[in-house]
Protein backbone atom coordinates (compact mmCIF):
# COMPACT_ATOMS: atom_id res chain seq x y z
CA UNK A 1 0.00 0.00 0.00
CA UNK A 2 1.27 3.50 -0.96
CA UNK A 3 2.24 5.65 2.02
CA UNK A 4 0.63 9.10 2.60
CA UNK A 5 3.93 10.87 1.81
CA UNK A 6 4.24 8.98 -1.47
CA UNK A 7 0.62 9.89 -2.31
CA UNK A 8 1.44 13.55 -1.72
CA UNK A 9 4.57 13.40 -3.92
CA UNK A 10 2.64 11.69 -6.74
CA UNK A 11 -0.16 14.27 -6.54
CA UNK A 12 2.36 17.13 -6.49
CA UNK A 13 4.12 15.79 -9.60
CA UNK A 14 0.80 15.44 -11.45
CA UNK A 15 -0.23 18.95 -10.41
CA UNK A 16 3.08 20.41 -11.59
CA UNK A 17 2.75 18.53 -14.86
CA UNK A 18 -0.77 19.87 -15.40
CA UNK A 19 0.34 23.41 -14.59
CA UNK A 20 3.27 23.18 -17.02
CA UNK A 21 0.95 21.88 -19.74
CA UNK A 22 -1.47 24.74 -19.10
CA UNK A 23 1.34 27.30 -19.16
CA UNK A 24 2.67 25.91 -22.45
CA UNK A 25 -0.85 25.90 -23.93
CA UNK A 26 -1.51 29.50 -22.86
CA UNK A 27 1.92 30.50 -24.14
CA UNK A 28 1.12 29.03 -27.54
CA UNK A 29 -2.20 30.90 -27.59
CA UNK A 30 -0.47 34.21 -26.80
CA UNK A 31 2.16 33.55 -29.47
CA UNK A 32 -0.53 32.78 -32.07
CA UNK A 33 -2.48 35.90 -31.10
CA UNK A 34 0.71 37.94 -31.26
CA UNK A 35 1.51 36.65 -34.74
CA UNK A 36 -2.08 37.30 -35.85
CA UNK A 37 -1.85 40.84 -34.50
CA UNK A 38 1.31 41.46 -36.54
CA UNK A 39 -0.48 40.21 -39.66
CA UNK A 40 -3.70 42.12 -38.93
CA UNK A 41 -3.07 45.82 -39.28
CA UNK A 42 -6.29 46.18 -41.24
CA UNK A 43 -4.70 48.77 -43.53
CA UNK A 44 -4.24 48.35 -47.30
CA UNK A 45 -0.71 48.71 -48.63
CA UNK A 46 -0.23 51.87 -50.67
CA UNK A 47 1.24 51.96 -54.16
CA UNK A 48 4.64 53.61 -54.42
CA UNK A 49 6.88 54.71 -57.28
CA UNK A 50 10.51 53.72 -57.89
CA UNK A 51 11.66 56.39 -55.45
CA UNK A 52 9.47 54.98 -52.69
CA UNK A 53 6.97 57.84 -52.79
CA UNK A 54 3.18 57.41 -53.07
CA UNK A 55 2.27 56.71 -56.69
CA UNK A 56 0.57 59.78 -58.16
CA UNK A 57 -3.06 59.17 -59.08
CA UNK A 58 -3.20 55.80 -57.33
CA UNK A 59 -5.68 54.60 -54.74
CA UNK A 60 -5.51 51.78 -52.20
CA UNK A 61 -8.19 51.93 -49.56
CA UNK A 62 -10.66 50.01 -47.46
CA UNK A 63 -13.90 51.93 -47.30
CA UNK A 64 -17.28 51.33 -45.65
CA UNK A 65 -20.50 52.60 -47.20
CA UNK A 66 -24.15 52.38 -46.16
CA UNK A 67 -25.76 50.14 -48.76
CA UNK A 68 -29.40 49.20 -48.32
CA UNK A 69 -29.34 50.28 -44.68
CA UNK A 70 -26.32 48.08 -43.90
CA UNK A 71 -22.67 49.05 -43.42
CA UNK A 72 -20.78 47.30 -46.21
CA UNK A 73 -17.06 47.28 -46.93
CA UNK A 74 -14.90 47.14 -50.02
CA UNK A 75 -11.25 47.34 -51.03
CA UNK A 76 -10.60 49.74 -53.90
CA UNK A 77 -7.28 49.29 -55.70
CA UNK A 78 -6.05 51.38 -58.62
CA UNK A 79 -2.76 52.60 -60.00
CA UNK A 80 -4.63 55.32 -61.86
CA UNK A 81 -8.10 56.38 -60.76
CA UNK A 82 -8.93 57.63 -64.26
CA UNK A 83 -9.02 53.99 -65.41
CA UNK A 84 -12.41 52.30 -65.95
CA UNK A 85 -14.12 50.87 -62.88
CA UNK A 86 -14.41 47.11 -62.40
CA UNK A 87 -16.78 45.84 -59.68
CA UNK A 88 -15.93 42.29 -58.55
CA UNK A 89 -18.61 40.07 -57.02
CA UNK A 90 -17.25 37.15 -54.97
CA UNK A 91 -18.90 33.79 -54.33
CA UNK A 92 -19.53 32.05 -51.01
CA UNK A 93 -16.39 33.50 -49.43
CA UNK A 94 -14.73 36.87 -50.14
CA UNK A 95 -11.45 36.06 -51.87
CA UNK A 96 -9.65 39.40 -52.01
CA UNK A 97 -7.07 37.98 -49.58
CA UNK A 98 -5.98 35.48 -52.26
CA UNK A 99 -4.54 38.36 -54.31
CA UNK A 100 -1.71 38.34 -51.77
CA UNK A 101 -0.57 34.92 -53.05
CA UNK A 102 -2.10 35.12 -56.53
CA UNK A 103 -1.81 38.74 -57.77
CA UNK A 104 -4.32 39.52 -60.51
CA UNK A 105 -2.82 42.94 -61.41
CA UNK A 106 -6.32 44.14 -62.35
CA UNK A 107 -5.34 47.48 -60.83
CA UNK A 108 -2.97 48.07 -63.78
CA UNK A 109 -5.96 48.50 -66.11
CA UNK A 110 -8.92 49.20 -63.85
CA UNK A 111 -9.92 50.83 -60.62
CA UNK A 112 -10.97 47.45 -59.22
CA UNK A 113 -13.47 47.24 -56.40
CA UNK A 114 -13.36 44.09 -54.27
CA UNK A 115 -16.72 44.54 -52.58
CA UNK A 116 -17.59 42.12 -49.76
CA UNK A 117 -21.34 41.58 -49.89
CA UNK A 118 -23.72 41.91 -46.95
CA UNK A 119 -23.20 39.14 -44.43
CA UNK A 120 -19.69 38.37 -45.76
CA UNK A 121 -16.16 39.35 -44.72
CA UNK A 122 -15.83 42.98 -43.68
CA UNK A 123 -19.56 43.40 -44.32
CA UNK A 124 -20.48 40.74 -41.77
CA UNK A 125 -22.77 41.68 -38.90
CA UNK A 126 -24.69 39.62 -36.36
CA UNK A 127 -27.68 41.81 -37.21
CA UNK A 128 -27.78 40.33 -40.72
CA UNK A 129 -29.54 36.98 -40.81
CA UNK A 130 -29.03 34.42 -43.60
CA UNK A 131 -32.76 34.66 -44.34
CA UNK A 132 -32.48 38.39 -45.04
CA UNK A 133 -29.85 37.86 -47.75
CA UNK A 134 -32.39 37.28 -50.47
CA UNK A 135 -31.64 37.39 -54.17
CA UNK A 136 -33.72 40.52 -54.59
CA UNK A 137 -31.83 42.31 -51.81
CA UNK A 138 -28.42 41.31 -53.17
CA UNK A 139 -29.29 42.43 -56.71
CA UNK A 140 -30.42 45.77 -55.28
CA UNK A 141 -27.13 45.99 -53.36
CA UNK A 142 -25.16 45.44 -56.59
CA UNK A 143 -27.03 48.27 -58.30
CA UNK A 144 -26.61 50.56 -55.27
CA UNK A 145 -22.86 49.87 -55.08
CA UNK A 146 -22.63 50.44 -58.83
CA UNK A 147 -24.28 53.84 -58.52
CA UNK A 148 -22.13 54.78 -55.54
CA UNK A 149 -19.01 54.05 -57.61
CA UNK A 150 -20.31 55.84 -60.71
CA UNK A 151 -21.07 58.98 -58.77
CA UNK A 152 -17.91 58.92 -56.67
CA UNK A 153 -15.56 58.46 -59.63
CA UNK A 154 -17.59 60.41 -62.16
CA UNK A 155 -17.99 57.54 -64.61
CA UNK A 156 -21.12 56.92 -66.66
CA UNK A 157 -20.74 53.12 -66.72
CA UNK A 158 -18.58 50.43 -65.13
CA UNK A 159 -17.56 46.84 -65.86
CA UNK A 160 -19.17 44.07 -63.79
CA UNK A 161 -17.33 40.82 -63.02
CA UNK A 162 -18.88 37.93 -61.12
CA UNK A 163 -17.05 34.86 -59.85
CA UNK A 164 -18.78 31.62 -58.86
CA UNK A 165 -21.82 32.51 -56.72
CA UNK A 166 -21.22 36.13 -57.65
CA UNK A 167 -22.18 35.28 -61.24
CA UNK A 168 -25.64 34.21 -60.12
CA UNK A 169 -26.27 37.69 -58.71
CA UNK A 170 -24.19 39.62 -61.22
CA UNK A 171 -25.76 38.40 -64.45
CA UNK A 172 -29.23 39.15 -63.09
CA UNK A 173 -28.17 42.63 -62.02
CA UNK A 174 -26.72 43.25 -65.50
CA UNK A 175 -29.96 42.04 -67.09
CA UNK A 176 -32.00 44.38 -64.90
CA UNK A 177 -29.93 47.54 -65.47
CA UNK A 178 -27.76 47.11 -68.58
CA UNK A 179 -27.45 50.88 -68.96
CA UNK A 180 -25.07 50.91 -65.98
CA UNK A 181 -22.48 48.55 -67.48
CA UNK A 182 -20.06 48.44 -70.40
CA UNK A 183 -19.93 44.64 -70.23
CA UNK A 184 -20.58 41.65 -68.00
CA UNK A 185 -17.75 39.20 -67.20
CA UNK A 186 -18.63 35.79 -65.75
CA UNK A 187 -15.78 33.78 -64.22
CA UNK A 188 -16.98 30.22 -63.47
CA UNK A 189 -20.42 31.24 -64.62
CA UNK A 190 -23.36 29.51 -62.95
CA UNK A 191 -26.26 28.20 -65.02
CA UNK A 192 -28.00 25.12 -63.56
CA UNK A 193 -26.25 24.68 -60.22
CA UNK A 194 -28.16 21.61 -59.08
CA UNK A 195 -27.06 19.81 -62.25
CA UNK A 196 -23.53 21.10 -61.64
CA UNK A 197 -23.55 19.54 -58.15
CA UNK A 198 -24.82 16.27 -59.64
CA UNK A 199 -21.94 16.24 -62.14
CA UNK A 200 -19.46 16.98 -59.35
CA UNK A 201 -20.90 14.19 -57.21
CA UNK A 202 -20.66 11.71 -60.08
CA UNK A 203 -17.07 12.74 -60.78
CA UNK A 204 -16.02 12.31 -57.15
CA UNK A 205 -17.82 8.98 -56.74
CA UNK A 206 -16.28 7.59 -59.94
CA UNK A 207 -12.81 8.72 -58.89
CA UNK A 208 -12.98 6.97 -55.52
CA UNK A 209 -14.54 3.85 -56.99
CA UNK A 210 -11.74 3.59 -59.55
CA UNK A 211 -9.14 4.12 -56.84
CA UNK A 212 -10.84 1.59 -54.55
CA UNK A 213 -11.30 3.98 -51.67
CA UNK A 214 -14.19 2.14 -50.03
CA UNK A 215 -14.44 4.55 -47.11
CA UNK A 216 -15.02 7.60 -49.33
CA UNK A 217 -17.31 5.67 -51.65
CA UNK A 218 -19.47 4.74 -48.67
CA UNK A 219 -19.57 8.36 -47.45
CA UNK A 220 -20.63 9.60 -50.86
CA UNK A 221 -23.22 6.89 -51.45
CA UNK A 222 -25.12 7.79 -48.29
CA UNK A 223 -25.40 11.40 -49.53
CA UNK A 224 -26.47 11.22 -53.19
CA UNK A 225 -27.14 14.48 -55.01
CA UNK A 226 -30.44 13.91 -56.78
CA UNK A 227 -32.94 16.71 -56.26
CA UNK A 228 -31.07 18.46 -53.43
CA UNK A 229 -27.64 18.74 -51.77
CA UNK A 230 -27.76 16.68 -48.54
CA UNK A 231 -25.93 18.04 -45.49
CA UNK A 232 -23.64 15.00 -45.53
CA UNK A 233 -22.60 15.87 -49.09
CA UNK A 234 -22.03 19.55 -48.27
CA UNK A 235 -19.74 18.57 -45.39
CA UNK A 236 -17.59 16.56 -47.81
CA UNK A 237 -17.87 18.83 -50.83
CA UNK A 238 -15.16 21.49 -50.36
CA UNK A 239 -12.62 19.14 -48.82
CA UNK A 240 -12.96 16.53 -51.56
CA UNK A 241 -13.06 19.06 -54.40
CA UNK A 242 -9.79 20.60 -53.28
CA UNK A 243 -8.18 17.22 -52.75
CA UNK A 244 -9.05 16.24 -56.34
CA UNK A 245 -7.97 19.53 -57.90
CA UNK A 246 -11.46 20.62 -58.95
CA UNK A 247 -11.91 23.30 -56.28
CA UNK A 248 -10.65 26.87 -55.91
CA UNK A 249 -7.49 26.21 -57.94
CA UNK A 250 -6.26 23.08 -59.69
CA UNK A 251 -3.07 22.95 -57.58
CA UNK A 252 -4.76 23.70 -54.23
CA UNK A 253 -5.24 20.40 -52.39
CA UNK A 254 -6.35 21.68 -48.99
CA UNK A 255 -8.89 24.22 -47.78
CA UNK A 256 -6.76 24.73 -44.66
CA UNK A 257 -3.42 25.50 -46.31
CA UNK A 258 -4.89 26.99 -49.48
CA UNK A 259 -7.61 29.25 -48.07
CA UNK A 260 -7.86 29.34 -44.28
CA UNK A 261 -4.22 30.13 -43.49
CA UNK A 262 -3.87 32.73 -46.30
CA UNK A 263 -7.01 34.45 -44.99
CA UNK A 264 -5.40 34.76 -41.56
CA UNK A 265 -2.10 36.07 -42.94
CA UNK A 266 -3.58 38.89 -45.04
CA UNK A 267 -2.54 42.12 -43.32
CA UNK A 268 -5.38 44.21 -44.72
CA UNK A 269 -7.94 42.66 -42.38
CA UNK A 270 -8.14 43.13 -38.62
CA UNK A 271 -8.32 40.05 -36.40
CA UNK A 272 -12.06 40.52 -35.88
CA UNK A 273 -12.62 40.94 -39.62
CA UNK A 274 -10.83 37.63 -40.20
CA UNK A 275 -13.02 35.93 -37.62
CA UNK A 276 -16.13 37.47 -39.17
CA UNK A 277 -15.09 36.26 -42.62
CA UNK A 278 -15.43 32.67 -41.44
CA UNK A 279 -18.52 33.35 -39.40
CA UNK A 280 -20.16 34.57 -42.59
CA UNK A 281 -18.86 31.58 -44.55
CA UNK A 282 -20.35 29.17 -42.02
CA UNK A 283 -23.80 30.56 -42.82
CA UNK A 284 -23.52 30.77 -46.61
CA UNK A 285 -24.42 27.12 -47.17
CA UNK A 286 -27.67 27.44 -45.21
CA UNK A 287 -28.83 30.79 -46.60
CA UNK A 288 -31.98 31.10 -48.64
CA UNK A 289 -29.81 32.24 -51.55
CA UNK A 290 -28.05 28.86 -51.80
CA UNK A 291 -31.35 27.03 -52.16
CA UNK A 292 -32.54 29.57 -54.71
CA UNK A 293 -29.38 28.93 -56.72
CA UNK A 294 -30.15 25.22 -56.71
CA UNK A 295 -33.73 25.82 -57.77
CA UNK A 296 -32.89 28.20 -60.63
CA UNK A 297 -31.75 27.50 -64.17
CA UNK A 298 -30.29 30.76 -65.48
CA UNK A 299 -30.51 29.49 -69.04
CA UNK A 300 -34.24 30.20 -68.79
CA UNK A 301 -34.22 33.03 -66.27
CA UNK A 302 -31.62 35.15 -68.10
CA UNK A 303 -31.76 34.09 -71.75
CA UNK A 304 -30.22 37.33 -73.03
CA UNK A 305 -28.25 40.43 -72.07
CA UNK A 306 -28.26 43.77 -73.84
CA UNK A 307 -24.53 44.31 -73.27
CA UNK A 308 -21.38 42.39 -74.32
CA UNK A 309 -20.67 39.29 -72.25
CA UNK A 310 -17.44 37.43 -71.59
CA UNK A 311 -17.38 33.99 -69.95
CA UNK A 312 -14.14 32.58 -68.48
CA UNK A 313 -13.99 28.88 -67.58
CA UNK A 314 -11.36 26.50 -66.21
CA UNK A 315 -11.44 22.99 -67.68
CA UNK A 316 -10.92 21.37 -64.26
CA UNK A 317 -13.79 23.24 -62.64
CA UNK A 318 -16.47 21.09 -61.02
CA UNK A 319 -17.33 23.62 -58.32
CA UNK A 320 -19.33 25.33 -61.04
CA UNK A 321 -19.40 23.11 -64.11
CA UNK A 322 -17.23 24.27 -67.01
CA UNK A 323 -19.34 22.16 -69.40
CA UNK A 324 -22.62 23.71 -68.26
CA UNK A 325 -21.16 27.21 -68.50
CA UNK A 326 -20.28 26.54 -72.15
CA UNK A 327 -23.77 25.23 -72.83
CA UNK A 328 -25.28 28.36 -71.27
CA UNK A 329 -22.96 30.54 -73.32
CA UNK A 330 -24.11 28.92 -76.55
CA UNK A 331 -27.76 29.69 -75.73
CA UNK A 332 -27.59 33.17 -74.23
CA UNK A 333 -28.17 36.07 -76.59
CA UNK A 334 -26.06 39.24 -76.50
CA UNK A 335 -24.84 41.90 -78.94
CA UNK A 336 -21.33 40.49 -78.48
CA UNK A 337 -20.18 37.42 -76.59
CA UNK A 338 -16.95 35.50 -76.12
CA UNK A 339 -16.05 32.30 -74.25
CA UNK A 340 -12.49 31.82 -73.01
CA UNK A 341 -11.16 28.42 -71.93
CA UNK A 342 -8.36 28.23 -69.36
CA UNK A 343 -6.58 24.91 -69.82
CA UNK A 344 -4.61 25.01 -66.55
CA UNK A 345 -7.38 26.23 -64.28
CA UNK A 346 -10.14 24.88 -62.11
CA UNK A 347 -12.54 27.33 -60.44
CA UNK A 348 -10.45 30.53 -60.44
CA UNK A 349 -8.74 31.49 -63.73
CA UNK A 350 -8.17 35.00 -62.37
CA UNK A 351 -5.80 33.53 -59.76
CA UNK A 352 -4.51 30.53 -61.71
CA UNK A 353 -3.70 32.06 -65.10
CA UNK A 354 -3.49 35.80 -64.36
CA UNK A 355 -1.36 36.72 -67.37
CA UNK A 356 -3.86 35.22 -69.81
CA UNK A 357 -6.69 36.88 -67.91
CA UNK A 358 -4.93 40.26 -68.09
CA UNK A 359 -4.37 39.90 -71.82
CA UNK A 360 -8.05 39.14 -72.46
CA UNK A 361 -9.20 42.04 -70.29
CA UNK A 362 -6.74 44.42 -71.91
CA UNK A 363 -7.07 43.37 -75.55
CA UNK A 364 -10.68 42.17 -75.78
CA UNK A 365 -12.87 43.41 -72.93
CA UNK A 366 -11.61 46.99 -72.80
CA UNK A 367 -11.76 47.24 -76.60
CA UNK A 368 -15.16 45.61 -76.90
CA UNK A 369 -14.01 42.77 -79.17
CA UNK A 370 -13.65 38.96 -78.96
CA UNK A 371 -10.47 38.38 -80.96
CA UNK A 372 -8.96 36.09 -78.30
CA UNK A 373 -12.12 34.07 -77.65
CA UNK A 374 -12.37 30.33 -78.32
CA UNK A 375 -13.09 29.59 -81.96
CA UNK A 376 -16.69 28.48 -82.43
Amino acid sequence: MMKPRENTKTFTKKLIGMMLTLIIFLGCIFIILGVLQVFSSGKPKQYIDQAGNPLAGSLSEKVFVNIGGVKQGMFIKSKNTTHPLLLYLHGGLPDYFLTQKYPTDFEDYFSVVWWEQRGSGISYSTNITPESMTLEQLIKDVLDVTNYLRHRFGQEKIYLMGHSGGTFIGIQAAARAPELYYAYIGVAQMSDQLKSEQLAYEYMLKYYEENENKKMVQKLKIAPVIDSTPDAYLKLRDKVMHKLGIGTTHDMNSVITGIFIPSLSCREYTIMEKINMWRGKSQSGVSSLWYEMLATNLTYKVPKLEIPIYFFGGVYDYTVSYTLAKEYFEKIQAPLKGFYTFEKSAHSPLFEEPEKMQQILREDVLRGVINLADSR
